[in-house]
């Protein structure tokens, strides 16, 4: 790294003896700003929520293409246990995109994997990869060869409105200046590739998850049954989330779901989180865990949104 202007007359003015320690902590320090949006899942949400405005799109999306490599969970089938390389392919678009995610998995492992990247164009080449990206510039796909790569474990991730719709699991998406993503539910479920629910709770709702009630309102909460045909049982007894202190902080505002398991006595067995911020989400899933519904002669699954701070 190069020192100039101020900062270089400001070490040339320390000590001869701490000069040396001053440059290695400003070295340090550059190197794990540099590396935290690719190291922790944290950023994860970091980038899905406000990445940097010095960050190119590019950047962004390469990032989350390391990141869906490090966090998922292939079937052993696709993705052996040992030292073979986990395979990124771009399908589509031009070097630069490449070069710029070259750069972004250079070094780095998904477990005992390293990450490689390389250009595919035909079916065979992406079924020998482990994720494929498909550029919206490069759309020469069809849906026949996008559910093919179900079938073989491979992550197809897009960056078009249509992409889901058409058997792609998940899709990058631009949203008030910032790169989000969503999610084909049904689709990751056939591939056998598994994320958290934390991981998940991150996108915004996608394709597939139309079978929940939407919210506007602020504060206000939607149940309803997550079976189709299946009416929502009532519910006896609320309690109300508590907005989080922390988000409060952070200005967190936007919509929660769950989904609850309910005994036939009416108490909640278990709360899965579906989608929202975290803390948001695990607000709610905090409350609803104290709900008391009307019984019922066998257990259901309900699901509940609640909008938090939205106008």
């Amino acid at each position: 790294m190069h020192f100039s202007g101020k900062g270089e007359g400001w070490v040339g003015q320390l000590p001869a003896r701490a000069a040396p320690a001053v440059i290695v902590a400003l070295l340090v320090l550059n190197f794990l700003v540099l590396n935290l949006l690719v190291l922790h899942p944290l950023a994860f949400h970091a980038l899905a929520a406000e990445p940097p405005q010095s960050a190119p799109e590019d950047q962004v999306k390469a990032a989350y293409l390391l990141n869906f490599a490090k966090l998922g969970e292939w079937p052993r089938f696709a993705l052996p246990e040992g030292p073979s390389p986990l395979v990124i392919g771009v399908s589509g678009g031009g070097e630069e995109f490449i070069n710029v995610l070259k750069a972004t998995v250079a070094g780095k492992m998904a477990g005992t994997h390293m990450v490689v990247v390389k250009a595919v164009s035909s079916d065979a080449e992406m079924k020998a990869c482990h994720i494929v990206f498909f550029r919206a510039s490069g759309r020469k796909h069809t849906q026949a060869a996008i559910e093919g790569l179900a079938q073989v474990g491979v992550l197809s991730v897009g960056e078009d409105e249509s992409f889901l719709r058409e058997g792609g699991m998940i899709n990058l998406v631009r949203e008030h200046g910032s790169v989000r993503f969503e999610v084909n539910a049904d689709a990751l479920d056939r591939s056998q590739i598994h994320f958290s629910a934390k991981i998940l709770a991150l996108a915004k709702t996608g394709y597939g998850a139309a079978r929940a009630t939407a919210s506007n309102s602020p504060g206000v909460i939607s149940p309803g049954g997550s079976l189709p045909g299946e009416d929502a049982r009532q519910v006896q007894r609320r309690v109300a989330p508590e907005y989080p202190e922390i988000a409060a902080r952070m200005n967190l505002k936007g919509t929660a779901q769950v989904e609850a398991r309910v005994r036939p006595d009416g108490t909640v067995k278990e709360v899965r989180v579906l989608g929202g911020h975290p803390v948001l989400a695990e607000a709610l899933a905090s409350a609803v865990k104290l709900w008391k519904y009307q019984p019922a002669p066998r257990e259901t699954v309900e699901v509940v949104k609640f909008s938090f701070g939205t106008q």
